[in-house]
């Protein structure tokens, strides 16, 4: 099943390392790891093949693809032999990138969007083209009352204010494009009662929130063991150390605090309680796209004997994302192929701060993840529960 797949932020780090990651699957360059859905409990026909993957994008920069994907092979998150034997295949998608709309009202923009993604679609008959925002992280925006009602929304942005933060205006077009939405950010995108209102209108499905790469991924293993051996945590402080356009971006308060709310919620929901402490995110240049964590646990056991845990972890913060960038498309691309739309929820393995309320131990969310690629596997929104 031939599946579009438009990024928003195309030309940043994670964008750029999904699209040569994509491109050197396809010709056979390199394997699967880190692909998700290339493990025996997610795999299935249901799943467009990485060969299957037509690619496209928005940014507001317009660095060359090739120039950028030369930048991050300097950087060593690119190995400089996949970027050299694929500059024929980065220059075609290099065609279907697009400047980010930016004149007029938001629902111009939203127009502008809508028919970007329109002539993708009809240009490479894809019968899907999924969305999927991986642009820089934003602050939360104010309460505005067009967001509880699609009619009031619709209204809002052909005025003069800025209603939607960008994130949600990508998911505002995708939606009433028929397009599939994935938020990989802590960003709103359709975390709004219109939007959601809408996405369930158009059958759509959609996926989020901010990418689990690091240490929530690790807490999401560690908090599950401390809450069902019964030990008391009592403190759990993390420092995180990143460079690259995230670290900058988080360098400002707004969006540094939506991301450390995104990085909490495993705590609180897994161990029924937040323990004392928290995370600190710091912009370190130097690091570039690697990131450092290091989290000190306190925890209590029988008698109340103090103990601690500590770990670090050292990561390639796009080479940990771009995989999950491209196993979420072809789920959700499977999705709305068999029937299946609205939130999914299933998708939680792959989130800090997933839609509804699941479980956030990594194993439950694995067994939900498995279920939902079974059903995909199996027909879909008629196939029984696994």
């Amino acid at each position: 099943m031939r599946t579009g797949v438009w990024l928003v932020g195309a030309r940043g780090s994670v964008a750029t390392t999904s699209i040569v990651g994509a491109l050197a699957l396809r010709a056979g360059l390199t394997g699967p790891t880190g692909c998700v859905t290339e493990l025996p409990g997610v795999r299935g026909p249901a799943l467009p093949t990485f060969a299957d993957m037509i690619l496209g994008g928005h940014d507001v920069v317009t660095t060359p693809l090739a120039k950028r994907a030369e930048s991050l092979a300097a950087a060593g998150v690119l190995p400089g032999r996949l970027v050299a034997a694929l500059s024929e295949e980065l220059a075609a998608v290099e065609r279907e990138l697009r400047p980010a709309p930016s004149a007029g009202t938001q629902a111009d923009r939203a127009a502008a969007i809508a028919h970007d993604l329109t002539d993708f679609r009809q240009r490479h008959g894809l019968p899907c083209v999924v969305v999927v925002n991986v642009a820089a992280t934003e602050p939360a925006p104010r309460p505005h009352p067009g967001h509880a009602d699609p009619a009031a929304l619709r209204a809002a942005l052909a005025g003069p204010d800025e209603v939607l933060p960008p994130s949600s205006l990508y998911g505002y077009a995708a939606v009433t494009t028929g397009c599939p939405y994935v938020d990989f950010t802590p960003s709103t995108g359709l975390r709004l009662p219109a939007l959601a209102a809408l996405a369930d209108a158009h059958r759509v499905p959609y996926a989020g929130h901010d990418g689990k790469t690091g240490e929530t991924l690790i807490k999401s293993v560690l908090a599950p063991m401390f809450a069902m051996r019964h030990l008391a945590v009592r403190s759990w402080s993390g420092v995180n150390l990143l460079g690259g356009g995230d670290g900058a971006t988080l360098a400002d308060p707004a969006a540094n605090a939506a991301k450390v709310r995104s990085k909490q919620r495993v705590l609180g929901e897994t161990l029924g309680y937040l323990p004392q402490g928290g995370s600190r995110i710091e912009y370190v240049e130097e690091l570039g796209d690697f990131k450092t964590a290091w989290d000190l646990v306190t925890f209590a056991g029988f008698l109340g004997t103090g103990m601690r845990l500590e770990f670090s972890w050292h990561g390639c913060d796009s080479a940990l994302a771009a995989p999950l960038v491209l196993d979420l498309a072809r789920l959700t691309a499977a999705a709305q192929a068999t029937g299946v739309a609205g939130p999914l929820t299933d998708l939680a393995f792959f989130f800090k701060d997933p839609l509804g309320d699941p479980s956030h131990a990594l194993a439950d969310q694995w067994a939900r993840l498995c279920a939902l690629a079974h059903r995909l596997h199996s027909g879909g929104a008629d196939a029984p529960p696994h």
